[in-house]
């Protein structure tokens, strides 16, 4: 059952309710009238959760399913199975243009925008149609029910908010930075560290935030480099580099997690970033609004379970190898996938002479690496797994070719050219720059279709997961039962009463299962986790860590 909703230029909303028929209904009456119908689960379909779920939340209301018509249209765009033709009629122009909602959007509604009022239920109907002609429509049709999930875990992560005590985090900037300086200084600690630059560089009047003048300084002190990339210093054997890549850390550390994102994005004692679903061409997620993909090590120890509260954080091992082995249906590979270690199965099965070769020659694999010892255990590994390391030749080959590859549940990659400014086949560019680029998109299809079909296992795991949580929880709210707070491609951190904790590990564990079958179906693959029972973000990982209060860490 379809419930598609639509914003009205006058502050209303056009219901269309599948047999019911259409409706209108006030802004104002929307979240009882969602919560009304939510009993009966329906598909709720609308143009962007963005901008309706975080109003429905507001009010208490979740819901269980969605389809997110923005998010959709893009993938079906690119979908190499999908007729896109299918897609054009009446404002399908504003559905290819429409963006995500940004952070920073002062209401849900604008009246002078076009794009603000899409009829949902004849893109609906559109994307509908697309898919039913498809040479996929089964495979289709669970990548986009995954994806208009991640839309509504995302919203609910950014709802919920990463439990944060700003006064430990104002502890750890203080202890690393000094104390807070006045807006536009450098806290007292870095500027020490700022001068300590100058001196070893003999530049007194050296800002080593300025990118110009510390290449200059780098070569009058004999440090010929032609960047400043951490990379690049670190190869340079000079005494000077270790107090400036010091320096680089920390000022990195109080320009992105510093005082002044604290001030902006953490409130009532939550985190809340705001998640951009699909960020990447692969299905990866980004940040719109927090830098939640990027918390550094240095401030999680801010992040901290609730009184009588746990964090339950999950990640992955070897998550991209294990898609590898069952989106090429490689069995060889797939039997050594059946454990909690991929590379060292690999190596018990002599494949290879050890873990580290069975490492270096599978993601030399993914990430074509044709010299030196990755190249040499690449050729020998493809005798062995033909299949697996066979689709990730041809997807490169293809890239080569201009040709466009896919994941394994149907998503495109963006074409060659399709970002760039210069079309490679123009007959104005140069033979070896259309050359270069031919490559360079060769390697990007390589990695492309594995990355973007372990981002489709994880959406199906946070899907899943999110359901199981919601159930285990009894009758209250979304943050009053165990709840996602965080999820970074292959990790999630879970927010839950200590009582529910080790259930919670279990409902993680089987929706990774259940996931693996979703998308690989008969081909069994298993996607261990590592999971740890903390107070504090900082802790997850620590191996045997058990503290008297019952916290935990397990494989």
């Amino acid at each position: 059952m379809r419930v598609s909703l639509s914003r009205l230029p006058d502050d209303g909303v056009l219901v269309v309710d599948g047999d019911a028929g259409e409706h209108r209904l006030a802004t104002v009456d929307l979240a009882e009238f969602v919560a009304e119908r939510e009993v009966d689960r329906p598909r709720w379909v609308w143009d962007d959760t963005a901008r309706w779920y975080p109003g429905l939340l507001a009010a208490g209301v979740r819901v269980e399913r969605c389809h997110d018509l923005r998010l959709c249209h893009r993938l079906l765009r690119r979908a190499p199975a999908v007729d896109p033709s299918l897609l054009d009629g009446e404002q399908s122009a504003l559905w290819d243009v429409l963006g995500p909602r940004e952070a920073t959007a002062p209401a849900l509604f604008a009246v002078d925008e076009p794009s603000e009022h899409l009829r949902a239920d004849v893109e609906d109907a559109r994307q509908l149609a697309a898919v039913a002609a498809s040479a996929e429509p089964s495979r289709l049709n669970l990548l986009l029910a995954a994806e208009s999930s991640g839309a509504l875990v995302a919203a609910e992560m950014t709802f919920a908010g990463v439990p944060w005590r700003a006064e430990v985090h104002d502890r750890l900037l203080t202890e690393l930075l000094g104390p807070r300086p006045l807006r536009g200084m450098r806290p007292r600690l870095l500027e020490a560290l700022a001068a300590d630059v100058r001196q070893a560089l003999q530049s007194p009047g050296l800002n080593p935030d300025s990118r110009p003048e510390l290449l200059a300084a780098l070569r009058r002190s004999g440090i010929e480099v032609d960047d400043t990339r951490a990379s690049t210093l670190r190869a340079v054997p000079h005494p000077a580099i270790d107090v400036l890549l010091r320096y680089r850390q920390l000022a990195q550390l109080a320009a992105t997690n510093g005082w002044a994102w604290s001030d902006e994005w953490v409130s009532d004692g939550r985190f809340r970033p705001v998640y951009q679903p699909a960020g990447s061409s692969t299905g990866r997620w980004s940040s719109n609004g927090g830098g939640a993909l990027s918390l550094p090590t240095q401030v999680r120890a801010a992040a901290v379970a609730d009184d009588g509260w746990r964090l339950v954080v999950a990640d992955v091992a070897q998550l991209e190898p294990r898609a590898l082995a069952g989106m090429s249906g490689d069995r060889a590979l797939a039997s050594s996938a059946r454990g909690a270690d991929l590379y060292q199965a690999m190596a018990d099965d002599g494949a290879v002479a050890s873990r580290t070769e069975a490492k270096l020659g599978l993601l030399g694999a993914m990430y074509g690496a044709t010299s030196g010892e990755s190249g040499r255990l690449v050729a020998g590994l493809t005798r062995r797994y033909p299949a697996a390391f066979g689709l990730v030749e041809d997807s490169a080959r293809a890239g080569e070719r201009g040709e466009v590859v896919r994941t394994l549940l149907g998503r495109g990659a963006p074409r060659l050219g399709e970002t760039d400014d210069v079309d490679p086949d123009d007959p104005a560019v140069d033979p070896a720059g259309r050359a270069r680029d031919r490559r360079a998109y060769g390697r990007f299809t390589r990695n492309f279709v594995v990355q973007g079909t372990g981002a489709e296992w994880a959406l199906c795991w946070i899907a899943d997961l999110r359901n199981r949580l919601w159930r285990l929880g009894g009758d209250g709210p979304l943050n009053e039962r165990p709840h996602l707070v965080f999820f970074l491609h292959d990790e999630v951190v879970v927010h839950t009463p200590a009582a529910l904790a080790d259930e919670v590990v279990v409902e993680m564990e089987q929706a990774a299962a259940t996931a693996a079958g979703l998308v690989f179906r008969d081909l069994a693959i298993d996607f261990p986790l590592t999971t740890s029972i903390v107070r504090s973000y900082a802790d997850a990982g620590k191996a045997g860590r058990r503290s008297p209060d019952g916290d935990s860490t397990r494989t």
